[in-house]
This record gives C-alpha cells, sequence and structure tokens, in this order.
C-alpha cells in the first residue's frame, strides 16, 4: 500500500471554551503536513448550538480538502435544553454532518468506521456502544478490502487514563476491544478525556488525543492542546502526537509510537491482528 498520513483532533469545544489560536496552530500544522484523511473524533462543539456548529465547519473546511471522518461526542448533543436532548438530540449535529451517525469512509488502502458512542438518553458523560453497531462495524470491515488499513473512530476511551483523571471508560470496553481486534482492526482513534494517551487492549493499539482547540485540557495538558499524526506504512503505524503549550504559537511534535500493523497475506485469518 502507499504510506498514509491522517491528522486525528479532537474536542474541538467550539464555543465558551475555545481558544482561536490553538485553531489557527492547527491549520497551520495541517498545511505542513497535508493529510491524506483528516479524523475529528467528538465534541466539535461546546453546547450543541448552531453558531457553534457554524465555527466548527469554518475550521475543519480550513484544514485542507483531505476526505474528513467524522463522529460526534456527549457535547454534541444538548445538556441543558432538555426537551431537545429527549425528543432530537442530534438535530443539529445532523444538519452539521448528515443524517447518518454511524458511518464508513472508504479511500485508496483504507476503510475508516466511525461510531456515534454518544448515549444522550442513558449517558450524560459516558456512552455507550451497542450490538447493532458492533454488526455494522463487523459488515464494514467484512466488505472491505483484506489489503485495507482498518481503522476505528469512537469518541469515549477504552481504557483507562494514567493519571486516573477522566470519566471511566466505555462500559464493556474490554470485551468490544476483543470484537473489534477480531474484525482485524489496526488502530481506534478517539477522544473524550482531553489528555492524550496511547494504550493498547487485546494487542490493539487506543489513541486517544486531547483538546485540539480549547482551554479544557486535563491532568498534565491542563493548559496545553494536543493532537496526533498518524503514519501508516504497510506493515507498520507511526503515531506522533503533537503539543502546544499554553500561549505557544504552534504546535510541536513530542516522539512517536510505533505499532506493527496485522498481517494482510492473502491467507491471514481476519483474526489475526498483530504479528
Amino acid at each position: 500500500m502507499a504510506p498514509l498520513t491522517v491528522l486525528h483532533v479532537s474536542d474541538l469545544q467550539c464555543g465558551s471554551p475555545f481558544l482561536p489560536q490553538a485553531a489557527e496552530a492547527m491549520i497551520r500544522l495541517a498545511d505542513r503536513i497535508a493529510p491524506d484523511v483528516i479524523v475529528a473524533s467528538g465534541d466539535l462543539t461546546q453546547r450543541a448550538k448552531v453558531r457553534e456548529f457554524a465555527l466548527a465547519r469554518s475550521i475543519l473546511d480550513r484544514l485542507g480538502p483531505a476526505p474528513m471522518v467524522l463522529t460526534p461526542g456527549n457535547h454534541d448533543v444538548p445538556l441543558y435544553r432538555v426537551w431537545e436532548r429527549l425528543a432530537s438530540p442530534f438535530r443539529n449535529w445532523r444538519a452539521f454532518a448528515g443524517e447518518e451517525l454511524d458511518t464508513v469512509r472508504r479511500v485508496p488502502g483504507a476503510t475508516f468506521v466511525a461510531l456515534n458512542s454518544a448515549a444522550p438518553r442513558r449517558a450524560i458523560v459516558n456512552g455507550r456502544i451497542d450490538p447493532r453497531q458492533v454488526e455494522f462495524a463487523h459488515s464494514a470491515f467484512e466488505g472491505a478490502p483484506r489489503s485495507d488499513i482498518r481503522v476505528l473512530v469512537v469518541h469515549h476511551h477504552f481504557v483507562p487514563v494514567p493519571s486516573g483523571e477522566g470519566s471511566r471508560p466505555l462500559p464493556g470496553a474490554e470485551r468490544l476491544a476483543t470484537q473489534f481486534a477480531r474484525m482485524g482492526v489496526d488502530v481506534v482513534m478517539g477522544g473524550h478525556v482531553h489528555q492524550l494517551h496511547i494504550r493498547s487492549s487485546a494487542g490493539l493499539p487506543f489513541v486517544a488525543t486531547g483538546t485540539a482547540t480549547s482551554r479544557r485540557g486535563r491532568g498534565d495538558e491542563t493548559g496545553w492542546n494536543s493532537l496526533c499524526v498518524h503514519r501508516f506504512a504497510a506493515t507498520t503505524l507511526e503515531v506522533t502526537p503533537f503539543r502546544r503549550a499554553p500561549q505557544a504559537e504552534e504546535f510541536e511534535p513530542t516522539d512517536p509510537v510505533h505499532f506493527s500493523l496485522r498481517s494482510r497475506s492473502p491467507g491471514a485469518a481476519g483474526s489475526e491482528v498483530f504479528h
């Protein structure tokens, strides 16, 4: 496969916590790396207001012409507008991103599946992935070429944050991780916890980036912003975290993390995800 570069951002929090200078730094970084795909893994707004979605759209449109993979977060549905939360929680999201909440995006050499983990009628902060969504992902990856990179995008996190801060992982996270690993998923991209952490479960890398453009960083990223650049080659994935210090002009790279990708030989079983 040809090398594939993915810009992974999350938790823009367009609204009261939004930092315009961080957004401009993110746009400059996107211009420098020229990603093949852009992933925005939820919480693009602070309170799911129309004007906040309009701001998010204006920023995402400036990241370049690359195909985009979007998924909502718990902040992308109303919190205090209770009747809207109960009756039509994704109304403004759908106007922003389209009717479908679980989506598939295919580009040459890669298949991206985004699952909506926001559960506005069941959880305020935490999320849910239900069996129907697991089957949706299975069908999408089953129909992808065996040689494709397989990326799953989910806003909520699967593994605890090392600092101990943040909400609990998704209910059933270990079981879900095993199911997604058996589908041949190469990496899961998300956010939610506002501090960048890269962990593994069931032999599968989980990359949760921090807040790209708000003042809501937590733990060792209090006051900071972060995002990730994923570079896929035939058998390897290099994840480079980028962090922006308070008041800094630019996002700066930190040490990359490397993973081996699953076998893609014609006879390899779909459940054999990593060497």
